[in-house]
């Protein structure tokens, strides 16, 4: 799928008028020819039709042809992994004397 503008890329996802994947949150970590976005989700279970956990997806994309195409994507299935790995990230800035 391609977009002309990445504010207009999302993660929600419909099948037969059905919401099966609800964005609740989005966020452009990088912009540019390789944008990176930075998403919170829920899937719709199948069986049970509710929705599961809070889920992060973290998508880069790559501008061609005036328009931005999925590159590759990261995701995370838990905030409780996203936390472990921000708090790794944390400590490596904050070795590199960096404030993050």
């Amino acid at each position: 799928m391609w977009f002309e503008d990445i504010e207009d890329v999302s993660i929600e996802y419909e099948e037969g008028g059905v919401v099966r994947v609800k964005q609740v949150g989005k966020a452009v970590i990088a912009r540019g020819p390789w944008p990176v976005i930075a998403f919170l989700y829920r899937e719709q279970d199948p069986d049970a039709g509710h929705y599961g956990n809070l889920k992060v997806s973290l998508m880069k994309f790559r501008k061609e042809h005036g328009a931005y195409r999925l590159e590759s994507r990261f995701n995370i299935t838990s905030l409780d992994q996203a936390a472990k790995i921000a708090s790794v990230l944390q400590g490596w800035a904050s070795e590199e004397g960096l404030d993050a």
